[in-house]
């Protein structure tokens, strides 16, 4: 029940679009264009003006450069997003040493193309930027044009000063990138395993609707497979007993029959007033997920008990991936054995799974059931299949299923000295029977 064929998340949606980077730095062109003419013009300070707006210009003219070269909606890899990022930083690095290095306050938009990066980049590209960033950073804290002030003054900001805007914005980006990557990578993670979720009960979906599907198929050819009865066996009337085909009417009429009865099965298969296929008991529930991993080399052990008479649930794939899913992990761990226990009252249903394996790992069993927590070692997964690694997505799309139809799920380790996974879930009686009555 691998989600690994079918399923694996890239970083194409990750990737910055070059729309969004010409767009920021439009905003940026405008903003710093704004900044030299009020403090040249307004304040009548004294800047090298001619030197800063030749880089603002560079930065225009790299944008009508990308627009020309490529269409709107260009994804980039991380290589040139890194690229454009770091010529952001050199760009923003040459205005302030024009206009007083550190001193500047505006040498807090360093953090902008780190944040940027932080969202969009891998760790290792970040990592590049972010010294990218703290190098710019501590030259400018040593070399730079003075800070644009009145005429005949000058403006003397004490090193320790200095010092400490340099500490902020290298603590502030660090801060802002780890912050801002973790988030990014959490919120992206958590929307591919949903999308690999929809695509488990869309296959799953799809086979359920199989049945109705066979059963429409059953009534349109209901019709001319009655017509084709009807004619052979007037065919059979009207032959000679020693006639050379009466043979072959003879299979022709069994056959149709045959057919007849196929079209019977197809047809109950999508009447959804049937109990036999509508319903399940919670034994047969657990039979028929169970039968797939019979044969691997582990004794499954199932067993029940209850109060009441047993209960009663819609087939539900959801329900079915999920017990599944669970069940098969337990049988590529376990040593030798599952045990598979359902129990039941007026008021809730139970469904406990053991196993004799290691158990969940120490470090990740506070977060099972996230998306991309995988239990799998690697040793472990070559040892019991030759299968894939799985993608860590096993534990959060059976969670999410089975709390879908209702149920709450408990996953701990066997407490001491006994080892295994104890998984536990438990419906509300009434949830679980929903539409079954």
């Amino acid at each position: 029940m691998s989600l690994a064929s079918e399923f694996q998340p890239g970083a194409h949606a990750r990737r910055l679009r070059l729309d969004t980077l010409t767009g920021l730095r439009w905003l940026a062109v405008a903003g710093q264009s704004a900044a030299i003419l009020i403090t040249y013009f307004w304040l009548g300070f004294e800047l090298p003006v001619t030197l800063a707006f030749a880089l603002v210009a560079a930065s225009a003219w790299l944008n009508i450069g990308l627009r020309l070269r490529y269409p709107v909606n260009h994804r980039l890899e991380d290589g040139p997003a890194s690229l454009l990022l770091g010529y952001d930083i050199l760009q923003l690095s040459g205005l302030l040493y024009l206009t007083g290095g550190l001193q500047n306050p505006f040498a807090l938009l360093f953090l902008a193309p780190v944040m940027i990066a932080a969202v969009s980049l891998s760790a290792k590209r970040i990592a590049a930027l972010l010294a990218l960033m703290v190098a710019a950073a501590t030259f400018l804290a040593f070399f730079h044009l003075p800070l644009p002030w009145f005429a005949g003054r000058t403006l003397e900001t004490p090193l320790l000063l200095v010092a400490g805007v340099w500490l902020a914005l290298v603590l502030g980006a660090s801060f802002v990138s780890i912050y801002a990557s973790r988030v990014s990578t959490e919120a992206r993670l958590l929307g591919d395993a949903l999308s690999a979720t929809e695509l488990v009960l869309a296959r799953e979906q799809h086979l359920t609707q199989l049945d109705g599907i066979a059963a429409a198929v059953a009534h349109e050819l209901g019709t001319p497979l009655a017509t084709v009865t009807v004619v052979v066996k007037e065919l059979q009337k009207q032959l000679a007993k020693d006639s050379p085909l009466k043979e072959d009417i003879d299979l022709l009429v069994q056959e149709t029959q045959r057919c007849r009865t196929i079209l019977g099965k197809l047809t109950s298969l999508g009447d959804e007033q049937d109990g036999m296929w509508g319903s399940q008991t919670i034994s047969h529930l657990i039979e028929e997920v169970v039968e797939p991993v019979r044969n691997f080399g582990v004794s499954i052990e199932i067993s029940a008990s209850g109060e009441t008479p047993e209960p009663l649930c819609r087939r539900n794939p959801g329900i079915q991936y999920g017990l599944g899913n669970l069940i098969e992990n337990a049988v590529d761990f376990a040593k030798s054995k599952v045990t598979i226990h359902s129990e039941w009252s007026p008021t809730r249903v139970k469904i406990s799974i053991r196993d004799d394996g290691p158990g969940f790992a120490v470090d990740v069993l506070g977060q099972l059931g996230e998306p991309y927590v995988s239990t799998r070692r690697s040793a472990d997964r070559r040892a019991k299949s030759a299968e894939a690694p799985g993608l860590g997505l096993g534990l959060f799309v059976a969670k999410t299923l089975l709390e879908r139809s209702g149920a709450v799920m408990t996953m701990t380790n066997a407490p001491g000295p006994a080892t295994g996974a104890w998984i536990d879930i438990v419906w509300p009686r009434a949830e679980f029977e929903r539409n079954t009555r």
